[in-house]
């Protein structure tokens, strides 16, 4: 008997720390959501920012299994979405995916008639970051910003394609500073934008991923980085801002949730998706559709971003005006 309660109290102590490190792993996981998570995306479906949102939230139910419903609630490039979401409870079950240049954007024009202001949402993080990119035909008479900028004045103006309204903001207030007004021609896509200059259209174009792939291939040359750095597939092309020009643009995708969450549900929240988000899966599709890698910035860093970002913009409209 006393052998058998020896051996008994061994076992026992021989558990002892599997059952503290269940504990303490315990404390760390203690949120998990009441019932689904509600994933609403700020745009329709089909296009780049849904079909992020889809395959994350995929990502998230397998590695925890939640179960997460993602929901498209498009109009006014996020801002339809936005309202509505600052009125859900803070429990965690209702977030947003948004692009935040459309929101920077309508704060500048018309902060004033929007319910909700950047400090409106607790952020859980950014996705990616779009990377932004004046181009050229391979064979245009001009290599750089300053080429490009000396061939439209001799010219008295070019043709320049864009498809979102802040690439045509940011290359503005530079034809401006140049002496030179650029005749800027509205397009749809990347694609199409790649397809007037490839038929001779315009003589350059700003685009966000598109133009990558004939840049490698030789057709196009990229003329400067609308972005805040250089881009790694075309290092020699300068920034605006090296250029002298205290302007640029960075897009970011990013997932916020009603003001007040829990420390316990922003914490696991955030978890869940910066590992969702750092997935092969995730990060094959995000190369495949913008041909960018991930880019979380973490919860505090998305706060941040949104602050100076709207920062920015704001500055870029009153430049403009």
């Amino acid at each position: 008997m006393k052998k058998l309660l020896i051996g008994f109290t061994l076992v026992c102590l021989a558990f002892l720390p599997v059952l503290g490190q269940s504990q303490a792993q315990a404390k760390t996981n203690d949120w998990s959501p009441k019932s689904s998570i509600r994933l609403q995306i700020g745009f329709g479906a089909g296009g780049a920012t849904d079909i992020m949102g889809r395959l994350i939230a995929a990502k998230i139910e397998e590695n925890t299994g939640w179960n997460v419903v993602v929901e498209n609630k498009p109009g006014g490039g996020g801002v339809a979405m936005f309202s509505t979401l600052m009125r859900e409870k803070p429990d965690g079950l209702t977030l947003g995916v948004g692009v935040s240049m459309p929101i920077f954007l309508n704060l500048a024009h018309r902060g004033d008639k929007l319910p909700f202001k950047i400090d409106s949402f607790d952020y859980i993080a950014t996705i990616t970051r779009g990377e932004i990119a004046l181009v050229a035909k391979s064979d245009a008479p001009f290599n750089n910003l300053k080429e490009l900028l000396a061939h439209a004045k001799a010219e008295k103006g070019i043709a320049v394609a864009f498809d979102a309204k802040p690439q045509q903001m940011v290359l503005g207030p530079v034809g401006q500073e140049a002496g030179i007004k650029f005749k800027f021609v509205k397009h749809k896509s990347g694609a199409e934008q790649i397809q007037s200059l490839l038929g001779g259209h315009v003589m350059a174009a700003c685009t966000a991923g598109a133009h990558v792939k004939y840049i490698k291939s030789g057709d196009l040359k990229m003329i400067a980085s609308l972005s805040k750095d250089r881009h790694s597939y075309a290092p020699d092309a300068m920034t605006l801002i090296e250029n002298g020009y205290d302007f640029s643009l960075e897009p970011y995708f990013y997932i916020a949730a009603p003001k007040n969450l829990s420390a316990d549900a922003k914490s696991a929240l955030a978890k869940a998706f910066d590992d969702a988000i750092h997935s092969d899966r995730v990060k094959e599709a995000l190369f495949n559709t913008m041909k960018v890698a991930p880019h979380n910035l973490g919860s505090d860093g998305t706060f941040k971003m949104m602050i100076d970002g709207a920062v920015e913009i704001k500055a870029l409209v009153d430049a403009g005006k």
